[in-house]
This record gives structure tokens, C-alpha cells and sequence, in this order.
């Protein structure tokens, strides 16, 4: 009894002196120990930090504001160019497009044949034609059988940009006056055009230089100089011709160049542009097509310019876009355009296949544009034709009546 007494008594005291001093102050460890413990495990401080960092950006553009919110700004829609498609080229463009190069250094006669790179084509008689861009090795053929100097009296009269063609009073036609004398020995005949003349100074001389005489020319009407280059050309044997435009496909992203003749036009057309096209020059037999074959398809339009051709005794050849289509004086269309792939083997293997026609019927007639590699093919096959059994003759030697 006394123990627990005793044991008593001294918690009494313990108490007692307790209650007489101040209360001490609790930890900070003390009370959020286990917290801390808690939060020192490693899912929970990262998930923690991250709160934090998150919360501490939200809290600042709360605050602040948007931190880009007063600086200059601009809004761009992303859309993929489209990459522009070049026009089609003008008539005048076209005839001219892409030839710079190609006439360079026409003039030099021994300039090295296959100069591009191209393999260099043998002809059945030994002679060869270099590639598209080589200088034309054809020889200078001399002036032997001039043709008559234009224009011949009777046969034109004054018109509002120049003379144009008549008949004469005595019966003359142009279509025969200017055209160059042919007389047929009894073999097959080939005849050869070669147009797009006149707007280069070098590749057109050597055109008239180095073709032989009975070899057609033909011009562009929007040349200066035209009629020098058509004297000249009548100098050298070749009769020559005149291009008239007429309305292709696609006109008007498809144009031939001014004074095209149009389909809608009617005669009306007809007679307010061909006046021009006919005065440009004086000495022509005939006149061919450049383009057109939407025009050759209107009735209206054609036939007036036809009936024009046959009252004024000038020849139309076609290049194969109006066949036996009738009128003008007279009448021609070209069986084979050779030049259609410029390089020696192609051209080449189309004039083959003129002398193959002419062979099979009687004649037949080309035509290629003043390409420096036509030139040069041109010449080189023409003066072995007489050795394959075929007589060369002008254009106008294969016309008919229309």
C-alpha cells in the first residue's frame, strides 16, 4: 500500500511543478514529420514538382498577362505555289522560238560536221549532214539560172499597203509568170519547200545560196526587207512563195501573228486582211498556209479566200490540212513534212519517203522549215537524186488547176 502511495504521491509532484512553469514550443519536425516522410517517397516528388512548375505558370499569366500579347504578330496561311505555266507563244514568236543558237556560225563553211555530238548521217551517194546545231557544209551553189526580176508589168495593181497580183489583160497569171520553168524528162519527180524565211538574215541566204534552184522558198510576211530577200532568192533560180496566217486551234493563246485570218470572219475578214498579206511583195507564184486548220474548216471563210486566189491567178498549197479542198488558181498539198523531228536521221528518213511516194505515183512533194539541219539535208540529198532515178522540180510544177 505504501509503494503505490508513494508512486502516487510523486506523480502529484511531477504535475504540480509542472503546471507552474510555461509550455514548450512543438517542432516543426515534430509535426509534419510524416508529411515530409510522405512527400520524400519518388512518385510523389515528381508528381509534386510538376504541380508545382504548372501551377506556377498558370499563376503567372494570371497575373501578368499573355507574355507575347503586346509584341507584333502576323498570321500566314502555308499553301504549296503553283508553279505557272508559260503562255503559248505569239505567230511571230513562233516562228523565230528557240533558233538563236541553232544559227550560230551558219556562215563558216569548214566548220566540222557533227559539232553537237550527233553522230554524222552518210547518204547513199557518200555525202553526210551533221547534227541540228552544226554550221550548213552544203556548198554555195553560183547564181546560173536567174528567174525574171519582179514585178512584170501587167500583172498587178496598186492596192492600199502594196501591189498585188492580177491578171493581166493578155491572160498571164502570176501562179505561171513567176513560176520557175520546168520541163519533165520522164522520170519520177520530187519537189521540196522549205519556208519560214526571211526573219533570219543568215539561215535565209544560205537557204538561197546553197539550195539548188529548183528547190521552193517560202517567206514569212512579217520580214523587213521581204522584198530584197524575195529578189534575192528569184536571183538564184528559186521561185518563191508567201505564208499566209490563218487560225489554228487554241486561238487566241494559239496565235499565228497580226493579219490572221479567222474562222468567224467570213469574207468580211477576207477581204479586210488579204489585201495586206498579198502586198507585203511582188515576184510570188502562190501562197501556202501557216496554220489554220480552223479556218481551213470554215466555209465561209476559206472559199472567200479562195475565190480571192483564183480571181487574182495566184496558186495555194496546203500542208496537208485542206486536202481537196478546191479553189484558188491553182492547187497543190504536201504529201510529207519532213522536218517534224529535227535531226539528220529523221528528215533524212522522210525525204526517203517523198522519193518512195514520187517513185509510186509519178511525184510528190515536201516541205521543212529553215532549220539550219534541214537546209544542210536538204542540199545534200537533193543533188543525189538524179543518180536514184528522180528528176527535182519547183512546187509550182506540181500544181493543178483549181
Amino acid at each position: 500500500m505504501f509503494a503505490v502511495v508513494s508512486m502516487f504521491a510523486k506523480r502529484q509532484s511531477a504535475l504540480a511543478a509542472a503546471a507552474g512553469r510555461p509550455p514548450q514550443p512543438r517542432s516543426l519536425k515534430g509535426a509534419f514529420g510524416p508529411v515530409l516522410a510522405f512527400l520524400r517517397r519518388p512518385p510523389v516528388a515528381v508528381a509534386g514538382a510538376a504541380t508545382l512548375l504548372f501551377g506556377a505558370v498558370a499563376l503567372f499569366v494570371a497575373v501578368l498577362g499573355d507574355p507575347s500579347a503586346g509584341l507584333p504578330s502576323a498570321r500566314v496561311d502555308l499553301k504549296r505555289e503553283v508553279r505557272a505555266v508559260a503562255p503559248p507563244p505569239t505567230g511571230l514568236e513562233a516562228f523565230t522560238a528557240g533558233m538563236t543558237g541553232a544559227y550560230q556560225d551558219l556562215a563558216a563553211a569548214d566548220a566540222a560536221p557533227g559539232a553537237t555530238g550527233e553522230a554524222t548521217l552518210t547518204l547513199p551517194d557518200g555525202a553526210t549532214v551533221a547534227g541540228a546545231g552544226a554550221a550548213i557544209t552544203a556548198p554555195r551553189l553560183a547564181a546560173s539560172s536567174p528567174l525574171v526580176q519582179a514585178p512584170i508589168a501587167g500583172l498587178s495593181e496598186p492596192g492600199p499597203s502594196g501591189a498585188l497580183p492580177v491578171i493581166a489583160a493578155d491572160g498571164r497569171v502570176p501562179a505561171q509568170a513567176y513560176a520557175r520553168p520546168f520541163r519533165a524528162n520522164g522520170k519520177p519527180r520530187v519537189a521540196m519547200i522549205v519556208g519560214g524565211l526571211g526573219l533570219n538574215a543568215v539561215t535565209t541566204r544560205a537557204a538561197i545560196e546553197r539550195l539548188p534552184p529548183e528547190i521552193t522558198l517560202s517567206f514569212v510576211p512579217y520580214a523587213e526587207g521581204l522584198q530584197g530577200w524575195i529578189d534575192l532568192a528569184r536571183a538564184h533560180g528559186h521561185e518563191v512563195m508567201i505564208e499566209i496566217p490563218m487560225e489554228p486551234t487554241g486561238y487566241p493563246d494559239n496565235d499565228p501573228g497580226p493579219y490572221t485570218l479567222l474562222a468567224s470572219g467570213g469574207a468580211a475578214d477576207v477581204e479586210a486582211k488579204l489585201p495586206w498579206l498579198l502586198g507585203r511583195v511582188t515576184g510570188y507564184f502562190g501562197v501556202m498556209n501557216y496554220l489554220g486548220d480552223r479556218f481551213m474548216a470554215s466555209d465561209a471563210g476559206f472559199s472567200a479566200f479562195m475565190s480571192e486566189l483564183r480571181r487574182r491567178g495566184v496558186a495555194f498549197v496546203d500542208d496537208g490540212l485542206a486536202r481537196r479542198r478546191p479553189g484558188a488558181w491553182s492547187r497543190a498539198t504536201v504529201d510529207h513534212v519532213v522536218d517534224e523531228t529535227q535531226s539528220p536521221t529523221a528528215i533524212m528518213g522522210r525525204l526517203t519517203a517523198v522519193e518512195a511516194l514520187a517513185k509510186q505515183r509519178g511525184a510528190a512533194l515536201g516541205t521543212g522549215f529553215g532549220y539550219p539541219v534541214t537546209v544542210e539535208a536538204v542540199a545534200r540529198w537533193a543533188a543525189g537524186l538524179d543518180a536514184r532515178g528522180l528528176q527535182l522540180a519547183p512546187a509550182s510544177a506540181l500544181t493543178r488547176s483549181g
